[in-house]
């Protein structure tokens, strides 16, 4: 066949971490680092240390060309300054050795994430000192290590390690400052030149960076990139772009900050800590700029929307969930991206190298008898490196592809749930096993390059036409059935071995017994849940497939639909069911818990012990609103509460309530017979008519607050001057009211994107507790 060739030289190889692989976090001398004591599942992730051996003999069985790894600061240094750990050095000696005589080239990253725990005690990344620590860090490294190391990179992805670990606080070391992170993104910066200047000085060879770089889009651009944008989203889009890319891209490469980035760093925390001829450092020459590509960043104008504590400044843009394939995380698949960042980069940052440094996917692998058939990762793999070839040919100047990752491993904050690997490896024992994805890329590596057309993957028919069997008795083999003679398995075996099909979930069952095939369970009506009804479907549909999952959709709306889903539970042709209940009381969801299969829950149920659920935090939602309204100098305020039956309303009073009572004020309550805005508009007529001096509303729903509005009109109330409104859900209608609705923010996608990897990780024998999503407060003119 054929081939899709890449240019002559092209490296090919993977990439690891450090922390994420190494293990051995106390063996000779190692210090500690900020992740040491935020990451809850440390143990010695893949025990790199002392295996490593091993791990380079994959890499060569594979065929790998290049080895991109990280050194531990802590490791080398371990109070972060100061004396040296030879024995820390000692290992990468002993790695670097066996990489060179496996005839794989290293590509050395200085850091990664694992600051020493001593630096941050003394102020981290935000400490200008940190930089010249790094530089004398660097320095050290290469000296010893230089003359086997060619390529050297500074930093890895500086924006996850100031935004996420200072500004978010969800990776180390845990703060959550916007003017923290941006002060340590300049830091890093800072260290990034200093450290070039250092491993010049020793001799380096070639010296570059490695940023995740990530297009930024409107929902409507990811399937047309060309798409004409309106004013407010071209804003948008350019914002988040400083923000994420340009912050790092620019400095490095044309010496200057994005002038439409300085006002928000300006105003998040002055502009101080730039001191006169940074920039001129940071900019020091480089030879490769390495690229971290997983998936797009979607963006919109919103103008209500508060910021995202990751993108200080971001306040007025929502990040969208948009509807493609995704992986295991939930993070959009979109191959097409690759092509356009490396254009854009080649464009706009002309005469340097690229290398793509990661790219990968988490999938849920199933480990059976005969191997990890890992179809996803495969797809994933190769959709993105014809993408990346469609840029080569295109003149993007990139020089090589390194897969993230080699092997499963400690996966930050996340632990050992993720499974990024090549290789697949058995924690208990350590024991390591290619998937099928390591040998497809190993095929691809030994032929620099793809099939030019996609093979077609062997279906039954072609199975049973090697086996001279019929299609039936195929089927009947790879669900297990007993009916079917040794003999005639094993040559249907065979056939599948020797045409390489790839076993679907049917066929899985073989070794997991399982059928791989889950009930989405919907019950109707949902009052006011129908965006989120239509997001679970389209989002745990396309996250439990991308693992490998079959959907059966099934309605429960009537008694005999009750009893033919318990039933075809029974009879165990579901693993599990993800179950969306009514919002009042129904007994499907204990039936199915006694059942024994896994059950997740959309909304918390009445027995909140009974299965894992997944909800949003409706007690603090309705506490922040609240609030708010005390806040804004609200005094009598009241609350239209929906049905007393619904769990969510419950709740959502409670955090009323808890508001008052700490503001020393009476709840003062209507009950309204549903969700509508009619009975919202009766419940706000009754308020007024009780309370003459009433000021405010908090609403139990939406359209509770939107029958408000209307009852507001009708009493000539103003709103906001003489009666603030606050509703609860964020329904499309609330932003086109008069006047716009303040209210409290559902996060949809969110939901059904934890419902579905609440289940996966249920499938898998994880424990698992339920999930409560927090609920943000979208400010408009109502109050």
């Amino acid at each position: 066949m054929s081939t899709t060739s890449f240019p002559e030289g092209f490296v090919w190889g993977v990439s690891t971490s450090a922390f994420q692989i190494e293990g051995a976090t106390s063996a000779d001398g190692r210090g500690p680092s900020i992740w040491d004591g935020f990451s809850a599942d440390r143990v010695e992730a893949c025990d790199h240390y002392h295996r490593h051996p091993e791990d380079v003999q994959l890499m060569k069985d594979l065929g790998m060309a290049a080895y991109r790894f990280s050194v531990s600061w802590a490791r080398v240094i371990p109070a972060g300054s100061g004396k040296v750990n030879e024995a820390g050095l000692d290992f990468y000696d002993r790695l670097l050795d066996e990489l060179l005589a496996a005839g794989i080239t290293p590509y050395a990253t200085l850091y990664h994430w694992d600051l020493p725990q001593a630096i941050e005690d003394n102020g981290g990344w935000p400490a200008r000192d940190t930089a010249r620590h790094f530089a004398d860090y660097a320095a050290a490294v290469h000296d010893r290590l230089g003359d086997r190391v060619d390529t050297w990179f500074t930093l890895n992805e500086p924006w996850v390690a100031a935004f996420l670990g200072y500004g978010a606080g969800i990776h180390a070391p845990g703060r959550k400052s916007a003017a923290d992170a941006f002060t340590a993104a300049h830091h890093m910066l800072l260290a990034h030149g200093l450290a070039v200047q250092a491993l010049r000085a020793g001799g380096a060879a070639k010296v570059g960076a490695v940023l995740n770089i990530s297009p930024v889009l409107t929902p409507a651009q990811v399937s047309d990139f060309g798409r004409t944008l309106s004013e407010e989203d071209a804003e948008a889009v350019t914002r988040i772009d400083a923000l994420a890319n340009r912050q790092f891209l620019d400095p490095m490469l044309r010496g200057a900050y994005p002038a439409d980035l300085l006002p928000i760093i300006e105003r998040s925390v002055g502009l101080g800590h730039v001191q006169d001829g940074d920039l001129g450092l940071i900019a020091q020459p480089i030879d490769l700029l390495g690229v971290n590509y997983y998936t797009p960043l979607v963006v919109q104008a919103q103008p209500s929307e508060p910021a995202d504590p990751a993108f200080p400044g971001s306040e007025g843009v929502l990040f969208c969930t948009v509807p493609t394939a995704v992986t295991a995380m939930g993070w959009s698949i979109v191959p097409n991206c690759l092509s356009l960042l490396l254009g854009r980069l080649s464009r706009e940052y002309p005469g340097i190298d690229l290398m793509v440094t990661e790219n990968g996917a988490d999938f849920v692998d199933v480990v059976t008898g005969d191997g990890i058939h890992d179809v996803d990762r495969i797809n994933f793999i190769e959709e993105h490196l014809r993408a990346l070839r469609a840029a080569v040919e295109d003149g993007a100047p990139v020089r090589g592809y390194l897969v993230w990752t080699l092997l499963d491993n400690l996966e930050w904050s996340d632990g050992y749930q993720r499974k990024f690997g090549l290789v697949h490896v058995d924690f208990a024992t350590q024991r390591r096993r290619p998937k099928d994805s390591a040998l497809w890329y190993r095929d691809v590596i030994a032929r620099n390059g793809l099939p030019e057309t996609r093979q077609k993957r062997p279906t039954l028919e072609t199975v049973a036409a090697r086996a001279g069997v019929s299609r039936a008795t195929v089927s009947r083999v790879v669900n297990g059935e007993a009916s079917v003679s040794p003999e005639v398995r094993a040559a249907v075996m065979q056939a599948v071995r020797e045409l390489g099909y790839v076993p679907n979930a049917a066929a899985r069952s073989l070794v997991t017994r399982r059928t791989n095939a889950i009930a989405l369970v919907l019950s109707v009506p949902r009052q006011g849940g129908d965006p989120l009804t239509a997001a679970v479907v389209q989002y745990v549909t396309s996250l439990l497939e991308g693992a490998g999952k079959q959907i059966t959709l099934m309605l429960a709306d009537t008694a005999e639909s009750h009893r033919r889903i318990v039933s075809h539970v029974e009879a165990g042709l579901s693993d599990g069911v993800v179950l969306l209940p009514p919002e009042r009381a129904d007994t499907l969801a204990e039936r199915l818990s006694r059942i024994g299969v896994p059950v997740v829950l959309l909304g918390k149920p009445p027995i909140a012990s009974l299965v894992p659920y997944v909800d949003v935090d409706n007690a603090g939602g309705a506490t922040t609103a609240t609030e708010h309204l005390i806040a804004r100098g609200r005094r009598t305020i009241g609350m239209i509460c929906g049905p007393m039956d619904l769990v969510a309303v419950q709740d959502r009073l409670a955090g009323h309530r808890e508001a008052l009572q700490r503001a020393g004020m009476r709840p003062l309550l209507a009950l309204a017979d549903d969700l509508t805005r009619a009975a919202g508009k009766a419940a706000a007529h009754r308020l007024l008519g009780d309370e003459p001096s009433l000021d405010a509303i908090f609403a139990a729903s939406d359209q509770l607050a939107i029958g408000a509005l209307q009852a507001a009109r009708e009493a000539g109330r103003r709103v906001p001057e003489d009666l603030a409104i606050v509703g609860f859900d964020d329904v499309d209608a609330a932003s086109a009211t008069t006047p716009a609705l303040t209210t409290v923010r559902v996060p949809v996608a969110d939901q059904a994107l934890a419902l579905a990897r609440l289940m996966l990780s249920r499938l898998e024998g994880r424990h698992t507790t339920s999930v409560v999503l927090p609920a943000r407060l979208v400010v408009r003119d109502s109050t």
